[in-house]
């Protein structure tokens, strides 16, 4: 089985994602969370870009045990030396210099031609060399580059020491059939590439860096570079969770070629990117998306409750999630809404399953996700709707108005049309006032209790009215996304137990 090393560059191109700015303190926690993942090297920043860069090398640098840690440097000897008094304390240490090999780079960046490059690129190797036995060499821009020259500066440079070559795509230009022909194409005709690393680089600026990087794997590739959650330069670069998940599941594809990434410790390694980058991973994401294991179609729970493997590629404990998460919502089908009412030890007779399925698909069509404890408003609170059959609520209104908050109220009653309006301190007032001028004895509000039953504003108001009359206390309680629709509902099931209706 051959181990495919993963290259992760999250600390450095991973911080030039616009806005992302990591402290030293971060970076350190960083690097310690991807020796966990499994990482085999870590490129913990561009020495010579900062004081602050250095700095974060030099602590990275004394906490690592296992990973290598690695600097980026132009092909200079001042970014050289800068790179490696950066993680010179470092017990693994590799210093990674680049030259952009492109045509449009070389004449209009560097203003160079080909042999200026070349000779840039052996002295640069040549010298990181005597510092230490680890060194990377990247084409930059390789995908726009003159493939036979990249054969000789490749060639040249593994003459002068590089133990790693990269073929980066800088720009996210190439496609997967091309980039697997470049690949293919430079370690056919390289001489001595079998004895180092060839690397790759990514970003995924027309969508394709994951499939890019796997592409280059199956021409021969031993090394990935990447991020976590995919973040870098521009459209962002090669996701980690990604590529080495691809590896995992399908490796036989990739012929049994594995990484040495701990997957368990994938979504832990991804929450803490997002909390310390202050990024949030988009919903859908591969792997790490808090959707990439929430299944909300009916056929599709149906599927995975029976067996996850129906429509699961990925056992979620293997990268670090507890369980997958079977979201009840509008699609939702009766199997699961009744296994979860299972789950929540509700043993309940079929009768009354029938009638809560019918509440729950309203209730869906009015939010986002109905919860557990929507579940049990529904189960605990379907009897007080037993009103309906005496009192259905036509219209109802309110508004504000000089101070004062003004409440209007239509209900069908046997039939018969009742509209009553009052002034009361607020919305939910006014119209209580206005429902207890339809009813004749009188009565106390004790007490209006409303909670929301889940955290966001399409949550499940429970509201629960008390009232009194004649020493006798009345509860009346409703539950709708609606709260004041719930107000009136609970107010007048409280109302029904104490007055009779006007004629």
């Amino acid at each position: 089985m051959k181990t495919i090393k993963i290259f992760d560059t999250t600390l450095r191109d991973g911080e030039q994602t616009p806005h992302v700015n990591f402290s030293l303190e971060d970076k350190v926690k960083i690097a310690k969370q991807l020796e966990k993942l499994g990482v085999d090297v870590i490129e913990g920043g561009f020495a010579i870009a900062s004081p602050k860069n250095k700095e974060a090398l030099q602590a990275i640098s004394r906490v690592l045990k296992t990973s290598t840690l690695c600097s980026l440097a132009r092909a200079t000897k001042g970014d050289i030396d800068a790179a490696y008094d950066a993680i010179k304390e470092a017990k693994h240490k590799c210093i990674h210099t680049f030259i952009a090999t492109s045509p449009v780079h070389m004449k209009y960046k560097l203003k160079m031609d080909e042999q200026q490059v070349l000779k840039r690129a052996i002295d640069a190797v040549t010298y990181a060399k005597t510092l230490v036995d680890d060194v990377e060499f990247s084409a930059e821009d390789a995908t726009r580059s003159n493939k036979d020259f990249l054969v000789k500066i490749f060639t040249e440079v593994i003459k002068a020491g590089a133990t790693t070559l990269n073929i980066p795509d800088t720009v996210g230009y190439t496609i997967p059939e091309e980039y697997y022909q470049l690949v293919s194409y430079i370690i056919e005709n390289t001489p001595g590439i079998e004895n180092v690393t060839v690397s790759v680089h990514c970003h995924n600026d027309l969508g394709l860096a994951t499939a890019n990087s796997l592409a280059a794997v199956r021409a021969g590739a031993t090394q990935i570079e990447c991020t976590i959650n995919g973040i870098g330069e521009r459209a962002g670069n090669t996701a980690l969770e990604e590529v080495v998940m691809a590896l995992k599941t399908r490796k036989q594809l990739f012929q049994d070629k594995s990484t040495n990434i701990v997957t368990e410790q994938i979504m832990k390694s991804s929450k803490l990117i997002s909390y310390l980058g202050g990024i949030n991973v988009q919903p859908n994401k591969a792997i790490v998306g808090k959707n990439a294991f929430s299944h909300e179609s009916g056929i599709h729970q149906h599927g995975v409750l029976e067996n996850p493997e129906t429509y699961e590629i990925i056992d979620p404990k293997s990268v670090g999630v507890q369980t997958n998460k079977i979201i009840l919502g509008s699609l939702s089908g009766r199997h699961a809404f009744v296994k979860r009412l299972n789950d929540l030890g509700l043993q309940l007779e079929e009768d009354k399953i029938n009638q809560l399925f019918v509440e729950f698909k309203k209730l869906a069509d009015t939010k986002e996700e109905v919860y557990d404890e929507d579940l049990l408003v529904l189960v605990n609170g379907i009897d007080d709707k037993s009103l309906y059959n005496k009192v259905k609520l036509i219209k109802y209104d309110t508004h504000k108005e000089d101070d004062k908050t003004y409440g209007e109220i239509s209900l069908l009653i046997d039939g018969n049309l009742i509209k009553q309006d009052a002034v009361g301190v607020g919305p939910v007032d006014a119209l209580f006032t206005a429902i207890s001028k339809i009813f004749k004895e009188k009565f106390k509000l004790d007490k209006y209790q409303l909670d929301a039953i889940t955290g966001n504003t399409s949550a499940l108001a429970n509201v629960r009215v008390t009232l009194s009359s004649n020493n006798e206390t009345y509860v009346g309680r409703s539950h709708s996304t609606d709260i004041i629709e719930a107000s009136i509902f609970s107010y007048l099931n409280a109302m029904l137990g104490v007055a009779h209706l006007e004629n």
